[in-house]
């Protein structure tokens, strides 16, 4: 693997599994009358934006973009029907969303702080771009709590 584009391979892996989850999850949440679809629309624009920007970036580096395997994109559309099926209160789909971003954000937050003088600049800022996007979407998150 090209050292100087595992940066960029960590968003794009994060942005396509977020991407894939939010739309997972407004699936189902068609032809229900909950207040943060709205909101969770605009996060799924964000996770493809990422993806998009970082897809790009790997191939420049000559690299195939990898997304999660099937068992993990599996695993979680169940998870995400389960919790729909059980509650799909806005203050439990909060909940949901506000979990992943929070583990998004931990592991870029650790990725950026060690990225290493070697890191292209330019990875960095997107890495950094994409902290914030997870962060703000938390804090969106959090008023339907």
């Amino acid at each position: 693997m090209n050292k100087q584009c595992e940066l960029i391979e960590k968003i794009y892996k994060d942005a396509a599994m977020g991407r894939f989850s939010t739309r997972k999850l407004l699936d189902n949440l068609k032809g229900r009358d909950n207040k943060i679809t709205d909101d969770v629309e605009s996060i799924f624009e964000g996770y493809s934006s990422f993806e998009e920007k970082a897809k790009e970036v790997l191939l420049a580096c000559d690299m195939t973009p990898e997304e999660e395997g099937s068992i993990t994109k599996m695993m979680s559309s169940m998870g995400i029907f389960k919790e729909v099926l059980t509650d799909n209160s806005d203050a439990a789909i909060a909940d949901l969303l506000i979990q992943g971003l929070s583990m998004g954000v931990i592991e870029m937050e650790k990725r950026v702080k060690g990225a290493k003088d070697n890191v292209n600049k330019e990875h960095l800022k997107l890495a950094k771009e994409f902290l914030k996007f997870q962060e703000k979407s938390q804090k969106t998150m959090e008023k339907y709590l």
